[in-house]
């Protein structure tokens, strides 16, 4: 070796070194600002329950509206459309049909919802009562049920209403 002759040393290097402090911080916050935001999402299905009635009311004197629709299914399967037979859950189309049928002359009639009579805003396809409620016996099986909903809805009912008390015997 020679003496006027540099060392040879390890070379300095810049060791990597990621400082994940900001990092974790940034995650912490945007946490938060998640938990507060879920709860105030808007939910995609809404349920409006009815208000309970006065135990003492007088529902002798109370008139079914003309334009509420019930389909009834049966223990035995069968449909009824208020009270008229039409058909069976393995066949739906009678039923679909009729409805069709119902709000063609509601349509034509100008057989609007409640409140929507003045509504010049909302298309008339929209204003048109088309709310169908379903009656089944709990007994009645689920996939039963939801192809008579399937095809009130193919029939362009809206909304749908499911009722869940038994059918009187």
């Amino acid at each position: 070796m020679e003496l006027g002759s540099p060392k040879k040393t390890k070379s300095s290097k810049a060791v990597p070194y990621i400082n994940v402090t900001p990092l974790i911080d940034v995650l912490l916050v945007m946490l938060i600002i998640f938990m507060v935001i879920t709860p105030l999402k808007p939910s995609r299905f809404q349920a409006d329950i009815p208000t309970q009635r006065d135990p003492n009311e007088d529902l002798s004197q109370l008139k079914p509206n003309p334009l509420t629709l019930v389909v009834s299914i049966s223990n035995d399967l069968q449909l009824k459309l208020n009270q008229d037979s039409i058909g069976s859950v393995n066949d739906t189309a009678p039923l679909s049909q009729k409805l069709l049928q119902l709000f063609q002359q509601r349509k034509e009639t100008r057989a609007y919802k409640p409140g929507m009579e003045t509504r010049t805003d909302v298309p008339e396809s929209e204003r048109i009562e088309k709310t169908v409620f379903v009656k089944a016996p709990r007994s009645v099986k689920y996939g039963d049920v939801v192809k008579v909903i399937d095809a009130i809805k193919g029939a362009g009912a809206n909304p749908v209403g499911l009722q869940v008390d038994d059918l009187p015997n």
